[in-house]
């Protein structure tokens, strides 16, 4: 049996203002020949369809077309779906009666008064398979003990308990375990991925998949990597870059191959990528001359989808022409241009910058937002204190409740 893990797909994202519906569109078409070509029994996306919880007509449009056309393909192809923390969970669920017709699960929310409901057992053409099918878990989701320091990972805990557990009761063939969330050690990019950290959430151990699980299908960081030094236990990442800073990551989809009881290997199969992503200069800032001469170097090919760009000016850059001569520069150039960061060195930090562009707040996680307004406040180089940062996560839970 064959079950390929993918995640993190961002649909309707806008990438500094730039449409990127050609780019998913190009990943799904190779996804949906990869599930033909490798003979994919089942298809786990683990959260994160959309980028925003009110996705464009067109985005969730994209989804639909893709499980039609996946099925076209495949015709025997079982789909789950779960919600990420981008998604609203019953806005995805909508459609859940109509696309069970297509043999595509979906599940939003997990209620911690039912949580059998989140099981699934699957019948394959290689055998069955039983997964427990773990959305985003939200602070309403679960039952709290306030007066416990950790009550958030042990409200997760519980959860994931209570759900393998009567999976296992009712277990036929190997058991997998589908989750969203920021797990203990996972490595993270500096500017996409939202945070979710809510009382210390990115502390959850991978102890709450428990020993019964014979592969993990991680969701929300946007990395691939393994948890825990663990082969089964796996993040899939996103399919393309949803910043700069994931411009040197290697997107892939896994395949997780499994015998009658277990998961025997996981391979990674490389995403192609649509279009580029690229820092001008790599590294630092430049000084207006010499960014002006790295335009110029580059070589775009005008009959391939163009590159995004965006550009690193020095701060001290004093020539007030400097956004012109930049637009005289990339005139010709068959780039999407996404911006210029003002840097400045830090005199704390040699290897660290500051970015004096607005454009790059909204790309910060609320908490080092926070951090930064606590520095320039108290005129002071520390963080802002844990009981400062804990009373505006849990404010942010409390929106984010408030919005589903």
């Amino acid at each position: 049996m064959k079950v390929l893990h993918t995640s993190d797909w961002h649909l309707g994202q806008q990438f500094y203002e730039h449409n990127r519906t050609l780019e998913h569109d190009a990943f799904l078409t190779w996804l949906s020949n990869a599930l033909k070509q490798h003979a994919i029994d089942v298809l786990l996306i683990s959260g994160d369809i959309y980028h925003t919880a009110t996705p464009p007509a067109h985005a969730e449009q994209q989804l639909y077309a893709f499980i039609k056309q996946a099925k076209r393909h495949c015709p025997n192809l079982h789909i789950i779906i779960i919600a990420g923390n981008h998604d609203s969970a019953n806005r995805i669920e909508t459609a859940k009666p109509l696309l069970q017709a297509f043999d595509t699960y979906v599940v939003g929310r997990f209620n911690k008064h039912s949580p059998e409901d989140v099981v699934l057992t699957l019948h394959t053409q290689h055998g069955p398979l039983t997964v427990v099918a773990m959305p985003f878990l939200r602070a309403g989701d679960l039952t709290l003990d306030n007066q416990h320091p950790d009550a958030y990972q042990q409200g997760v805990h519980n959860a994931y308990q209570s759900s393998i557990a009567y999976a296992v009761d009712i277990k036929q063939g190997p058991l997998l375990v589908m989750g969203h969330l920021h797990a203990k050690g996972g490595d993270i990019s500096s500017d996409s991925e939202r945070n979710i950290t809510i009382g210390g959430f990115d502390a959850i151990s991978a102890t709450v998949f428990t020993e019964h699980a014979d592969y993990v299908a991680l969701g929300h960081l946007h990395k691939s990597q393994r948890v825990a030094k663990s082969e089964f236990i796996r993040y899939s990442g996103t399919p393309m870059p949803m910043s700069f800073s994931e411009r040197h990551y290697q997107h892939q989809v896994l395949i997780a191959q499994f015998d009658k009881h277990t998961c025997i290997a996981v391979d990674p199969i490389l995403i192609p990528r649509h279009q580029d992503v690229c820092l001008l200069p790599e590294t630092g800032g430049a000084t207006l001359d010499d960014l002006c001469d790295l335009i110029e170097q580059l070589e775009c090919d005008i009959d391939a989808p163009p590159p995004y760009i965006r550009l690193k000016l020095n701060a001290n850059e004093t020539d007030s022409q400097f956004r012109a001569k930049i637009d005289d520069a990339l005139a010709n150039k068959h780039v999407l241009f996404c911006g210029i960061e003002r840097v400045k060195s830090s005199t704390h930090n040699k290897h660290d910058s500051q970015l004096e562009d607005l454009g790059q707040v909204e790309q910060l996680d609320p908490v080092r937002l926070l951090d930064l307004a606590f520095k320039e406040h108290m005129d002071s180089d520390e963080c802002a204190p844990a009981s400062v940062q804990k009373c505006l996560c849990e404010a942010l839970a409390f929106l984010s409740e408030v919005s589903e």
